[in-house]
């Protein structure tokens, strides 16, 4: 164990001296990439990270171009990680909605209200069949049953959406079999 202790202390020994070293360097390589001196010091620091941890095998090679290398990596990476986000702007967008989300979010919410109001297997049908956009003989072999049991589970669980209270047409009167429910979740 003393041999591995001593390997380990020569290591950090080394590293350190690399860092004391290079570190200036490394740092200004990260400042001219991003602009940002902040930015910079992270992308050093995590760097540095990943190059402590495979040390014993860098120093045999040239290590500062080892480590510039992953400070160029880091950089990279955060760029295409900024790319892929949302950035805060001086001013929103004004662009207006298309729909009513609000409206959109109690139809959906009264539609779980009345799928709720099904058993398992009829919300199980209705939901496969309307929202999976499965044909009748595909449920019916999603579920291990015969497609009849679908079709009058199907026609069941539909009449009792239709008499359901709350899903009335924009007439204000109950839901006919006319009415259109569309399921979306």
């Amino acid at each position: 164990m003393g041999v591995k202790r001593e390997q380990r202390q020569r290591q950090d020994a080394e590293f350190s001296a690399f860092v004391a070293g290079s570190g200036r360097q490394l740092l200004r390589l990260a400042e001219l990439l991003t602009g940002d001196p902040e930015r910079a010091k992270d992308i050093v620091q995590s760097a540095l990270e990943r190059a402590y941890l495979h040390w014993h095998r860098i120093t045999g090679d040239d290590p500062i171009a080892y480590v510039r290398r992953i400070v160029v990596n880091q950089h990279r990476d955060w760029w295409r990680r900024l790319r892929n986000r949302e950035l805060p702007t001086d001013h929103a967008p004004d662009r207006p909605l298309a729909e009513d989300l609000a409206e959109r979010q109690a139809e959906r919410a009264l539609l779980h209200q009345a799928l709720g109001t099904l058993t398992r297997r009829e919300r199980t049908v209705v939901v496969l069949r309307y929202y999976g956009d499965l044909t009748e003989a595909a449920v019916a072999a999603e579920l291990g049953i015969a497609r009849g049991t679908v079709k009058s589970t199907l026609n069941r669980a539909m009449s009792k959406l239709r008499a359901h209270p709350e899903l009335a047409d924009r007439t204000g009167g109950p839901a006919g079999a006319t009415t259109h429910i569309e399921v979306t979740v």
